[in-house]
Formats: C-alpha cells, structure tokens, sequence
C-alpha cells in the first residue's frame, strides 16, 4: 500500500489534505512537524512526503532536503502559500517534485500526486 506522510504545523491543513485524499486507497499518515515527520520515517519507508513550507524549527524545504538525502527513493512536495518566493533552483537542490499552492484545488491536487506517485 502507498503510504503518504502530510506534515503541517496546522492542525486543520492536515484535516484538509487528508480528507481530500483518504479515497486515494493510500495509508496517511500526519505528523505536525518536521521533527515528528523525521521519527516517522525512521521507523518504515513512506512513498511521498507533503510538507508545508513555513513551520518553526525547520523549514518544509530543509525538512524534504533531509528526506532526499536520507530516502531518495520519497517523492516530496512542498505546499506553501509563498510559493511566488521560491526560487525553481532551491527546490531542485532540496529534491522537491513539485510545489503546490495554497489554497489548491482538490481535484488538481490528486491527479498530480498520483501522477507523480505512478512515475
């Protein structure tokens, strides 16, 4: 099973996505920070990684970076509300697939994490 980990410091953002994406057929898991995504991940592989980008302690962009370094096989996507600011280079570096925009359109949403789930 698909095993997809959403990590937002907000509570009801990760209410949102996981609701939006509980009829994919994959296994959510949810943490509510970049610390808690790291515990997660050291205890079994994740497919796909959604991270906000502005949390404290560490950014979603730090956060995913790690993920890359440590599991290069994750896809990781970062959802930002300053998505305007990021720079298409600093996403590559940290191993971002794509970035997607709050707010997003539920329906764009899905086909594109299936999309890049399925590639």
């Amino acid at each position: 099973m698909t095993r997809v980990l959403i990590v937002d410091d907000e509570p009801g953002i990760v209410a949102s996505l996981r609701r939006t994406l509980r009829k994919e057929g994959w296994e959510i898991l949810t943490a509510v920070g970049p610390r808690d995504a790291l515990q997660i991940l050291q205890g079994g592989a994740v497919d796909m990684v959604i991270s906000d980008y502005q949390m404290p302690g560490m950014t979603g962009l730090e956060l995913l970076s790690q993920v890359t370094e440590r599991w290069p096989e994750t896809v990781c996507v970062l959802i930002s509300g300053w998505a305007d600011s990021m720079s298409e280079q600093k996403l590559r570096e940290a191993g971002v697939r794509t970035m997607i925009s709050k707010p997003w359109d539920d329906g764009e949403l899905k086909a594109t994490l299936r999309t890049l789930l399925s590639s």
